[in-house]
């Protein structure tokens, strides 16, 4: 007897062939695959006409705190999702100090949710502990966010850490590795990851790698300076020793399309200088982004008062409202890259003006009477810092030129907003029914390896991504025929057809009708 036994499904493996046939599940463990089983079992679903997958992993998901709201993660346990990268782009909720805290909460309110009313942790073991308890229904990996760490030990200064503050660092790191991380994060077009130089960010990456962690970065620059960034952060992997993964590869502006070809390339040829490199992906043309991204970062220098401080001060707002339109005045530009049309509000906080929500920059500048660029500043005042916007960036083409390099993973980078981006509810199924099934951008059989075996295996997880004895009863099964994506940016909150059951651990977190309830995630730990 077993728990369940999944029948007469056409099953993909992980990174083989599919074929048809039947898994047993027991105590939350594969026990047998293969045709026709004769197990009995306690419930047994009939699956024909399906395709049955290993479970998806999400190589960068801003879920750190909202499992404190929601540890259902109803959106993303919809898709297939039963495995989670957090901590991305150098954001965490730990380390943190008491100096530092409400800060902290104001940033990650927005891309990570609130948590609970009072942080009980400082240290990133005490995080994940409480987080623990959330009892998730989907498994979080976490990273050691290099902004928090540089936050912790040197503030929100732009400077440099000096030795002892590097060693303090380094300290941070290797505490968060002990307590479980699965490799380091950064964001080096944030603030105050955006300080560090690239000394500092080999130093901190090569302490991860001595726990045998992997790099997850969001470069320092994807769009003007995008060739610069992997160049940085192929010399930071070669230099510590640490396997590297870009975070959402992209070609940030139209007008810096033609830099596709030799960033492909540069990716090809990093394994010759000995760089094991590999890349996530959202299969959509635009991304999200706080609205304080739009500025440069001497603008950030000090937190969230010193900024407000300078929005206030006319000559500096002044020389703000020219660096919007330079390409040169920030690691990014995003104004100057997707221009005022292209960006749209979808976030105010609880208390932003009514009349930004939904809108492009210029519709709000057309309808208040003034300047796209002013609208920026007022804005970041009236939301206290807390607005998010969508960033439309990118041809499709380019993006399925960059969705069939073998290197490509698949990561949502969503996050829960008012009016969140379609990719919250529609990554997944968009990559497999759109990008495999609909547009043969790649195959079904390559689709599911790098949404399951490969991502498992890039991050250390043994455990899970493959349909087979001892592994981990992780699963996604789906209709080859109707599995899509339905959220739009019109109405981003739609959830997939096609993804009948979902099963984490053994148990069923979602039939037919939806979510059960079920709540077999864990927080996982690689050294724990």
């Amino acid at each position: 007897m077993v728990d369940l036994l999944l029948r007469n499904a056409t099953i993909y493996p992980g990174d083989a062939e599919p074929g048809p046939g039947d898994v047993a599940i027991d105590n939350g463990v594969i026990v047998a695959v293969g045709p026709e089983l004769q197990h009995g079992a306690t419930r047994t679903i009939d699956l024909e006409g399906l395709s049955l997958a290993p479970g998806f992993v999400d190589m960068h998901a801003h879920s750190a705190l909202r499992t404190f709201e929601d540890p259902i993660l109803t959106p993303k346990l919809l898709q297939g999702f039963t495995t989670e990268l957090i901590n991305p782009d150098g954001m965490g909720p730990a380390p943190v100090t008491d100096a530092g805290l409400a800060d902290r909460m104001t940033q990650l309110a927005l891309s990570e949710g609130r948590g609970p009313a009072k942080w009980p942790w400082r240290s990133i073991g005490e995080y994940l502990d409480a987080l623990d308890g959330t009892r998730p229904a989907i498994t979080l990996c976490p990273f050691v966010p290099h902004g928090a760490v540089r936050d912790a030990v040197l503030g929100g200064a732009q400077r440099a850490p000096g030795a002892d503050g590097l060693r303090a660092m380094r300290r941070q790191v290797a505490r968060g590795m002990e307590a479980g991380a699965w490799g380091i994060s950064f964001g080096l077009v944030y603030t105050p990851g955006a300080y560090a130089d690239r000394d500092e960010v080999v130093a901190v990456a090569t302490e991860a790698g001595r726990f045998g962690g992997l790099i997850s970065v969001h470069m320092r620059g994807e769009s003007h300076n995008l060739l610069e960034a992997v160049e940085e952060m192929i010399d930071v992997s070669r230099r510590s020793g640490a396997p590297l993964h870009l975070s959402h590869l992209k070609v940030l502006g139209r007008r810096n399309a033609w830099k596709l070809e030799p960033l492909l390339e540069m990716i090809d040829g990093a394994p010759a200088d000995g760089v094991n490199i590999t890349f996530d992906q959202y299969p959509y043309g635009a991304g999200v982004t706080l609205l304080s991204a739009l500025l440069p970062p001497w603008a950030h220098d000090g937190g969230v008062k010193q900024m407000t401080a300078r929005l206030r001060d006319r000559p500096t707002v002044d020389r703000l409202l020219q660096a919007l339109g330079d390409p040169d005045a920030g690691p990014e530009s995003f104004y100057y890259q997707c221009g005022p049309e292209g960006i749209v509000v979808i976030d105010c906080g609880p208390d932003g003006p009514g009349d930004a929500m939904g809108r492009t920059l210029a519709e709000i500048a057309s309808a208040r009477g003034v300047e796209p660029e002013q609208v920026v500043i007022d804005l970041l005042l009236e939301t206290r810092m807390s607005a998010l916007v969508i960033l439309h960036y990118a041809d499709e083409s380019v993006v399925k030129a960059i969705a069939r390099h073998p290197a490509m993973l698949v990561g949502s980078d969503a996050v829960f907003a008012a009016t969140p981006h379609p990719r919250l509810w529609g990554t997944a199924p968009r990559f497999l029914g759109g990008y495999a099934i609909r547009d043969r951008v790649v195959t079904v059989r390559e689709a599911i390896a790098r949404l399951s075996f490969r991502a498992a295996r890039r991050v250390g997880l043994d455990d899970r991504g493959e349909i087979a004895p001892g592994q981990r009863a992780d699963l996604v099964a789906f209709d080859p025929d109707r599995v899509i994506d339905r959220a739009t940016y019109d109405q981003p909150e739609l959830a997939p057809s096609g993804i009948d059951w979902v099963i984490v651990s053994g148990a069923v977190a979602v039939d037919p009708n939806g979510p059960t309830g079920e709540r077999r995630g864990q927080i996982a730990r690689k050294n724990g």
